[in-house]
């Protein structure tokens, strides 16, 4: 009943553009998952997995949701996994328990604004506290152009505001 794949991945295969990445995962990956998919599905059809038992229920959802699954294998752009997107809920969940803590609503919104302005800089991959000190030190600047202090643009600003 175990489902052991015979043949192992690399995924350090270095890859130069989208389409010869698409073509090594349709190479590569498409015929291991049409493996997986056919095994899953043996496993509700032949009664091996009882559908309403956790591990039924599971391959159940993950052949419910095989499209999406395999999008990869259809797309160049793709991602093979949602890990920006799991990493921002992260954040989000963090942030509300951190919120408990507010003594005030105006002390919340700071709050808000202040976690808003660090995931903002962190998908910029930019340094939160080096931005946030910027702000500071440019506070006259800023509030004449704001729109060129924002976190993915300041670096630039920075550059122009230090020639002059």
């Amino acid at each position: 009943m175990t489902y052991r794949p015979r043949h192992t991945i690399n995924f350090d295969v270095p890859i130069a553009t989208q389409p010869e990445r698409l073509r090594w995962h349709q190479t590569e990956s498409g015929p291991k998952m049409a493996e997986l998919k056919s095994w899953l599905t043996d496993q509700i059809e032949q009664q091996k997995v009882e559908p309403n038992s956790g591990l039924g229920e599971a391959i159940s959802y993950m052949l419910k949701h095989w499209e999406a699954l395999t999008l990869f294998l259809r797309q160049p752009t793709a991602p093979l996994d949602n890990n920006v997107c799991e990493q921002a809920l992260k954040k989000a969940i963090l942030h509300r328990k951190n919120a408990y803590f507010y003594k005030t609503q105006n002390g919340a919104r700071v709050g808000d604004l202040f976690m808003s302005l660090i995931h903002t800089c962190e998908l910029n991959k930019v340094n939160p506290f080096e931005y946030l000190t910027q702000l500071q030190k440019h506070a006259s600047e800023l509030s004449s152009e704001p729109d060129s202090w924002m976190p993915w643009n300041y670096q630039d600003m920075l550059q122009r505001t230090n020639t002059l």
